[in-house]
């Protein structure tokens, strides 16, 4: 839904979609240290259409680019007036700030722009009374600081030794598999995955999603043998186990069957006959033209 400007917002937007008055109002806005990297004879208005559905209704839509001496950047600034103080001002131009960011990727960029977004005041309150800051949004700001000026937690299953991932109690089965899934044998562990599954009993249904994991996904050189010796050493999921190992089975014939009516109809056999001799139905057999 489009805005429908208030006299305030409609006189600023006016005004600041004058490229030079835009100028005037960034040189003069901007803080210094970001001011003395711009060349503002390159200063242009960019499209605003990167702003979220849900944020339209309370922005201007107006951005600015300008050439750096670090090279091309953007300057974000909020052409939505503020008439009223609103406590949560610093996150919206964080998501604003986000918006632009993420339109300068979908442009072919593969790194993110510096976004500067500026609020313009003019309410009956003064002075405004909120911080700018998007910490300061947050309940406890000094958490918050020690989680977003710093690299993100970062788990590299990849790198972490399976001595320790062993230790990692009721994760550790996941984290051991997903680890391994694509570079080793599961079936050399085997043993392993029935020591955590006997040490720490997980729902049928996640037992069912590791093993067709493992079954469909990993480098399994024998998924039969991998099924046998887990029903072995694991005897809480031994009939979870078997069900498992008949799915695959019917899966494997009905896969078989479906190799052999492929083959049969580039042959030129015609349908019915393919049906009768392979058992397959006439959706199923349907797929195989789609494929």
């Amino acid at each position: 839904m489009k805005k429908i400007l208030s006299h305030h917002d409609s006189l600023f937007k006016k005004f600041l979609g004058d490229i030079t008055i835009a100028k005037d109002f960034l040189e003069i806005h901007l803080p210094e240290n970001i001011r003395k990297l711009c060349d503002f004879s390159t200063l242009t208005m960019e499209s605003g259409s990167f702003i979220e559905s849900d944020l339209c209704s309370q922005c201007s839509d107006m951005l600015y680019s300008v050439q750096t001496t670090a090279g091309k950047g953007y300057i974000y600034t909020l052409i939505e007036h503020q008439s009223r103080p609103e406590k949560l001002m610093a996150f919206r131009l964080l998501r604003y700030s986000v918006a632009a960011m993420h339109q300068h990727l979908e442009q072919g960029n593969d790194t993110l722009p510096v976004v500067i977004p500026l609020l313009f005041y003019q309410g009956k309150t003064s002075p405004y009374p909120y911080s700018t800051q998007w910490l300061d949004c947050f309940a406890d700001p000094e958490l918050e600081k020690s989680v977003y000026t710093q690299a993100f937690p970062l788990v590299d299953v990849t790198v972490i030794p399976d001595q320790e991932i062993i230790k990692h109690r009721r994760v550790a089965l996941m984290e051991l598999v997903m680890k391994h899934i694509r570079a080793r044998d599961m079936l050399e562990f085997s043993q392993e995955i029935a020591g955590l599954l006997n040490q720490y009993v997980i729902q049928p249904e996640l037992f069912k999603g590791l093993m067709y994991y493992i079954v469909e996904r990993g480098n399994t050189s024998d998924a039969k043998q991998f099924l046998h010796q887990i029903a072995e050493k694991a005897d809480d999921y031994r009939e979870v186990l078997m069900t498992i190992a008949e799915q695959l089975r019917r899966e494997g014939e009905k896969q078989a069957s479906m190799n052999i009516a492929r083959q049969m109809l580039e042959s030129g056999m015609d349908r019915q006959s393919i049906m009768k001799f392979t058992g397959l139905t006439k959706i199923e057999l349907s797929r195989l033209f789609k494929d």
